[in-house]
């Protein structure tokens, strides 16, 4: 109590609209924070990376053989992964014998298949190279061709 005898304190009003503005600063920061976005954006940023890896080992491995590695076939297929069994999935293991052209095969964030690599490889009757990730997010579809 003070002196004149009302006692000193918050009132339950004060009390709510406190908790009120705490509660609307913080839905504010994740909406702009987003991790859920954050954590999409860099997993696209990541399949950029490795669509590119492989297209340009794939590429170079033409460059310097004069013909594309084997399984490349003109309809989308699945790459295998390195060192795993590799039937349904397109081999690529010329690219990574002796690391010449890549270590290993990239393997995609979200993929789901246990032997691929989530990573889509095919040829146009022209012989140009296309890789594309399997997965999409945020509606970005990533795909390069060469």
């Amino acid at each position: 109590m003070n002196t004149t005898g009302h006692t000193v304190g918050f009132t339950l009003i004060e009390i709510l609209l406190l908790i009120a503005t705490v509660g609307i600063l913080i839905g504010i920061v994740f909406l702009i924070i987003n991790p859920g976005d954050q954590l999409s954006e860099t997993r696209n940023e990541q399949r950029v990376k490795d669509v590119d890896t492989i297209l340009s080992a794939a590429y170079q491995y033409q460059i310097d053989t004069g013909t594309l590695p084997a399984y490349i076939t003109t309809i989308p297929s699945e790459i295998c992964e390195t060192g795993k069994a590799c039937a349904g999935f397109v081999d690529l293991g010329v690219l990574t014998d002796g690391k010449s052209y890549i270590e290993s095969i990239p393997v995609e964030p979200m993929k789901t298949n246990i032997n691929g690599a989530g990573y889509l490889v095919s040829r146009s009757i022209n012989g140009r190279i296309t890789v594309e990730a399997q997965f999409e997010e945020l509606g970005e579809v990533i795909t390069a061709t060469r």
